[in-house]
């Protein structure tokens, strides 16, 4: 059997067939109540940008229930905390201000997408706002949103994500032995196991 490559979008259309109608009238441009409620209730997004020659980035952005900012209807904000500061997102944002965001909610399994405009801010009078911990971010993420809609289940469903007895963590090597082997540190395994032990949680706002 030959590779066959897709190479135009009448080619995918009729390999896929036409979108369900709702599918296509699902998408609004700004929240509605039970996004609010979403979002309040979401602790954990993951954001997708990409620089100005396309070339890709999906981090993923966590803190207790409610850490995005609903500033109005079609504004939202996302606190930046402690973390490796490669900053890779960010600095797309900085070259192509488009991002994708998907909310999850522990449990369920469809998913609150939004789509829209980011620009980064390093104060602004909300920021008091988003302290957790005693952490008040040194930036944050506006997005002005342009498209926003439930995502279905079936990836969820399929997956058995949230099934506890699908769940097989051990099968690899902890993190620190990843790191070992991966990344070849010169840290020794022990002094990596000391540091993504139970002291990791200490750093998770400092």
């Amino acid at each position: 059997m030959t590779t066959q490559e897709i190479s135009s979008p009448e080619e995918l259309r009729e390999l896929l067939g036409p979108p369900m109608p709702r599918a296509l009238t699902k998408e609004r441009t700004a929240l509605h109540a039970r996004d609010r409620e979403w979002l309040a209730l979401s602790p954990f997004c993951l954001v997708a940008t990409a620089d100005a020659d396309g070339n890709c980035d999906v981090s993923p952005k966590g803190d207790p229930p409610g850490f995005t900012l609903v500033l109005d209807e079609t504004t939202i904000a996302i606190p930046e905390r402690p973390g490796n500061r490669r900053a890779d997102g960010y600095r797309n944002i900085l070259a192509n201000p488009h991002v994708g965001l998907v909310y999850l909610i522990p449990g369920r399994t469809d998913t609150l997408r939004i789509n829209g405009r980011a620009r980064l801010l390093r104060d602004a009078p909300w920021f008091d706002d988003m302290t957790v911990k005693g952490h008040r971010p040194v930036l944050a993420v506006e997005v002005t949103i342009e498209q926003i809609f439930y995502h279905c289940a079936k990836a969820f469903l399929r997956s058995e994500l949230w099934q506890p007895e699908t769940w097989q963590p051990d099968l690899l090597p902890s993190r620190a032995r990843l790191i070992k082997e991966v990344e070849a540190p010169a840290e020794t395994l022990e002094s990596l196991e000391h540091r993504y032990g139970p002291e990791y949680l200490k750093t998770l706002y400092s």
